[in-house]
């Protein structure tokens, strides 16, 4: 991908996009269980639902704690703001209208009844770990914002490839049970 020079306030975002050769249902019973994401994710390192909640659904709330070398380690609460089965999971981390990264799922039925998943992610515009970064280094934000947006890309490849494996039958992916 080429240097954009986004800025953080611009709301950059990355998407990538993958073709299983699963329905769109079994591809849904993946991306929507939040319990499977800290095994497929180097940075998400646990996820909980809040108030009671025991599956997504508009509004339900979770936390996720996450690791990074470079940012260290944080807890953050998530709103699902779009749960259409099997067509979108999407959720805001922080204030749901001011997020500080909105992310989705997008799945899509192919007439051959595979299912094309995309996971999407868009940057603020609420304040995130990177705005501390950001502040600290105000001279390097363009380099900062494009370092962390292929990091999510890389990131949501191997989630998108893991989900791939498992919704088309594999056993276990890197340490996951189907």
């Amino acid at each position: 991908m080429e240097w954009t020079g986004a800025r953080y306030a611009d709301g950059p975002t990355v998407e990538v996009a993958g073709r299983i050769a699963a329905s769109p249902e079994r591809v849904w019973e993946l991306v929507s269980d939040i319990g499977l994401m800290p095994t497929l994710s180097a940075e998400l390192q646990s996820v909980a639902w809040l108030d009671g909640a025991t599956g997504p659904a508009p509004g339900a709330r979770f936390t996720g704690r996450s690791r990074h070398e470079s940012l260290g380690e944080w807890e953050t609460t998530s709103h699902i703001v779009a749960c259409e089965a099997p067509r979108e999971f999407a959720w805001a981390v922080g204030d749901p209208e001011r997020p500080g990264a909105l992310w989705r799922f997008g799945l899509a039925a192919r007439q051959d009844g595979g299912t094309l998943l995309t996971q999407w992610v868009r940057l603020g515009p609420g304040r995130s770990g990177l705005s501390l970064a950001i502040e600290r280094m105000p001279d390097k934000e363009q380099k900062i914002v494009f370092v962390r947006l292929r990091e999510f890309e890389r990131g949501m490849a191997a989630t998108v490839d893991a989900i791939k494996a498992l919704a088309e039958g594999a056993q276990t992916v890197e340490g996951v049970r189907a």
